[in-house]
């Protein structure tokens, strides 16, 4: 059986093996349904995705295990399965689920006028310091009365447990004044 978004009821297997797959293409109704039957069809699991429209484009990012025999069948077949969904796919073999015991998850949320560098300047922050960036989504908006271009960003970071959260907390409320953003760091 497969699922959305992490839950379920198909039992634990010690020899799973996880399989990342992109795919990009034209954005059109029924993709969805499309590639999770593939999926369910080869008796694999979805454990996580994301997916989302940008521009014209159907962009997915998924996770999905099951038996090697069957990852192998699905990989097999990817050429078949990009004509089918009119989609280009990349995917890749993965381990583990890359997040780490010793990290704590924070919320980073950041609103500002619209302007080039937001990303690049938080993202900094947090590299700088060794934070890892977990999930990242931006969007561009107009102000409600105003009209003028806004930019929020929403981040999950996985911060070592041995931070000092006040210190870090106090060093991106400081950093994200002189850069003129709106900003809070939450504990999740």
């Amino acid at each position: 059986m497969f699922t959305l978004c992490g839950y379920s009821n198909k039992p634990d297997t010690a020899m799973t093996t996880k399989l990342v797959i992109s795919a990009l293409g034209p954005d059109r109704p029924g993709i969805i349904d499309e590639l999770s039957n593939i999926i369910y069809k080869h008796s694999l699991n979805i454990e996580d995705s994301r997916m989302t429209v940008l521009g014209g484009e159907f962009a997915i990012l998924l996770l999905i295990s099951g038996e090697q025999s069957a990852i192998d069948n699905l990989m097999a077949q990817t050429a078949d399965i990009e004509k089918t969904l009119q989609m280009s796919l990349l995917a890749k073999l993965t381990s583990h689920s890359g997040t780490s015991e010793s990290t704590i998850p924070y919320a980073v949320e950041v609103a500002a006028l619209d302007n080039p560098g937001i990303v690049n300047n938080i993202a900094s922050f947090f590299s700088s310091r060794n934070i890892n960036i977990m999930d990242l989504h931006t969007e561009s908006y107009a102000a409600p009365h105003t009209g003028s271009p806004m930019f929020s960003l929403h981040m999950t970071v996985g911060v070592p447990a041995q931070t000092n959260i006040a210190q870090l907390r106090d060093a991106f409320m400081e950093t994200c004044d002189d850069l003129n953003l709106d900003a809070e760091l939450t504990n999740l």
